[in-house]
């Protein structure tokens, strides 16, 4: 694929332009081609939204697993061909069409039922659904991000809204009672098969679900809490999402008075959790099978996950890079019992949202006693001036410098400079890259890193 890219470089920027969208959708049907178009041959979800989209995809999988559907599935975390787990270190949520229909094609070929896609509006930009046959799509919610790249939030939410209208394009399956999926041949096999109904499972607590539900499906799923009154619609499945509560040792709800307790933190983990109930509904699982799955999830890599080697405070790494992230993480990290919270943070680059780079920093100096600004992404851009606007956003929530606001360039001296300032029963936050496995810098250059292990070995 390098040859290609050198003869991009040599076509002008201009006529580029008017030709990538033929020069994606060719590419798009060339990768299905080279690995015999696998998705016809599996389950395929397609996950998709702003937030929740990883931790959404794991719940999904490991909810299948255990309901005896064995399944792989690609995210901003890792990738699972159905005979490995592995992290995902291409600093991409939605790869490219060649490794996506390898990956299809590896799933099916280890005996997977199905497979999940955690698919991003860019990668449907640049038609990466494209000649993928989803069977079930999964809206988690929606709000203002990657603006810079789509021009604005109207445009943000239509890419979206291109892979609801790719469904209908999507071809009829047929599964047999073990969940595989048949080719069929003739009129007559099909009455031996069920059909796989094309179906949308959407967040109904979000405001823009009414925009995704309005796309064509066989069949939509919405869950609702009791609180918010709607005009039901017939052609709408409604589940009612109810009792929720979250402490300091996880989290339950209940769905059609059946009750869920997750191991896992966080009011959000149990919006995440729904979407993989609505999967669950839509195969028509038993609710049995549904709860003892969800129940053995103890974490996902990267998000809110808790680094232990003895230390006598608390260290957090998660994902959380924009706003709202953020401020449901510290919703979530009041309910652990602490005295002080030390904030680790900092903001891409690369032209990457940089209104909300001041937004993060207020929000940091607002719910946290130390604020501690340092090195993310800064792509193409100076990290130094990215630090800045990140510190200016702490200063004007009261912090002072070298105070209670430090600005460390180096982000392993910045995790450092965090646990020294930690006593007894604090918080450690570290937030922004979760299980990245890289940092990404000037001309298209990666530093391998891991927020994880950097800290393990620190407080070793």
């Amino acid at each position: 694929m390098s040859v290609l890219f050198k003869i991009k470089k040599l076509i002008p920027n201009k006529l580029f332009k008017l030709l990538q969208p033929i020069y994606h959708f060719i590419f798009a049907w060339l990768a299905a081609l080279v690995y015999g178009f696998p998705s016809e041959k599996l389950i395929v979800i397609g996950v998709t939204g702003t937030t929740g989209k990883t931790t959404s995809v794991y719940m999904i999988a490991k909810m299948l697993e255990q309901s005896g559907i064995k399944t792989g599935f690609t995210s901003t975390a890792m990738f699972n061909d159905g005979r490995r787990e592995w992290m995902n270190d291409k600093k991409m949520t939605m790869m490219g069409r060649f490794f996506t229909q390898r990956i299809l094609k590896k799933t099916r070929d280890n005996g997977c039922q199905a497979a999940i896609i955690e698919t991003t509006s860019e990668g449907i930009t640049q038609f990466r659904h494209r000649f993928i046959n989803y069977d079930l799509l999964v809206f988690t919610g929606l709000y203002e991000e990657h603006i810079e790249s789509h021009g604005s939030f109207e445009n943000y939410k239509k890419a979206k809204g291109k892979l609801f209208a790719h469904l209908q394009r999507c071809r009829k399956k047929y599964i047999d009672d073990n969940m595989k999926v048949n080719k069929i041949l003739s009129g007559f096999k099909k009455i031996e098969y069920k059909p796989l109904k094309k179906t949308i499972i959407a967040n109904g607590l979000d405001e823009h679900a009414d925009y995704f539900l309005n796309f064509w499906a066989e069949r939509k799923i919405v869950y609702i809490d009791n609180k918010k009154n709607i005009i039901k619609q017939d052609n709408i499945e409604y589940v009612d999402f109810v009792n929720i509560k979250s402490d300091n040792q996880g989290t339950t709800f209940k769905f059609f008075g059946v009750e869920i307790n997750l191991p896992l933190l966080g009011e959000f983990n149990a919006i995440n959790a729904m979407n993989a109930v609505g999967v669950g509904l839509a195969l028509d699982l038993p609710k049995k099978k549904i709860k003892g799955g969800l129940e053995k999830i103890t974490g996902v890599a990267g998000r809110l996950e808790k680094i232990n080697e003895n230390q006598d405070f608390t260290v957090i790494v998660d994902y959380a890079f924009e706003s709202n992230a953020v401020e449901k993480l510290y919703k979530t990290i009041r309910n652990i019992p602490h005295k002080k919270i030390i904030h680790v943070l900092g903001a891409a680059g690369g032209g990457r949202d940089k209104a909300k780079r001041p937004i993060l920093g207020k929000l940091a100096g607002a719910n946290s006693n130390y604020v501690i600004v340092t090195n993310e992404d800064p792509y193409d851009e100076d990290p130094a001036i990215i630090i800045d606007q990140v510190a200016l956003g702490a200063e004007r929530a009261g912090k002072k410098k070298n105070k209670d606001l430090f600005m460390i360039m180096d982000r392993q001296e910045a995790i450092k400079k965090a646990f020294k300032l930690a006593d007894a029963k604090d918080i450690v936050l570290i937030t922004g890259k979760g299980n990245e496995q890289a940092i990404c810098i000037a001309n298209g250059e990666k530093i391998d890193w891991d927020d994880r292990k950097v800290a393990r070995e620190l407080l070793k």
